[in-house]
């Protein structure tokens, strides 16, 4: 029995190396021939271990899905072998809007102006292609405007399992906001 747990998890690990991005917990479980609430005990057995032995690499599991990656602590070694990789800004202004999406998804750029009160179409192209939003279908209703939503990439660089763990806004924080927000608006018109 051992030997088997041990040949499931080199599998496993083969899998997740070989596929680079994330792969579903029930292809996972089909491809090793067991059910997928065993898969999941061993790879978070797996998880831990890694984190144990101090391992470049850890298993991040993002939305029923697991994926192979390399550990933060060890992207100064990859630096120096990749030279400079490409890193993008998030300015506010991304900011702001991939916070819209996240919070409202699946949402419209229509959607996202009305709460920025500003044109969207660059921040939404730009976070199309750092790869940290996709289009998710079209709403249906009048010109069948584009839905985008967060993607993958997006549940990765801000460490986050799914959107289920994204932070609760207070709603006094809102009010706040939304006080600050009509202030502000109130100074432009008076000048």
């Amino acid at each position: 029995m051992r030997m088997e747990i041990e040949k499931v998890q080199a599998a496993i690990e083969a899998i997740l190396f070989t596929m680079g991005d994330s792969v579903e917990l029930s292809r996972i479980a089909e491809a090793v021939g067991h059910d997928e609430e065993t898969i999941r005990k061993l790879i978070h057995h797996m998880m831990d271990r890694y984190e144990e032995e101090d391992r470049g690499i850890r298993i991040i599991e993002l939305e029923n899905a697991f994926q192979l990656c390399t550990k933060k602590e060890m992207y100064e070694y990859l630096i120096r072998v990749a030279k400079q990789p490409k890193r993008y800004v998030l300015t506010d202004v991304l900011l702001e809007t991939l916070s819209i999406i996240a919070y409202k998804q699946p949402v419209t750029k229509i959607e996202i102006e009305k709460i920025r009160g500003v044109k969207s179409d660059h921040a939404v192209n730009k976070l199309v292609e750092y790869g940290l939003v996709e289009e998710t279908g079209r709403l249906d209703a009048p010109g069948r405007p584009l839905l985008f939503g967060t993607t993958e990439e997006f549940l990765r660089r801000f460490s986050v399992h799914s959107l289920d763990d994204l932070p609760v806004v207070d709603q006094a924080q809102i009010e706040h906001f939304k006080e600050e927000a009509e202030d502000e608006a109130q100074l432009k018109l008076d000048i």
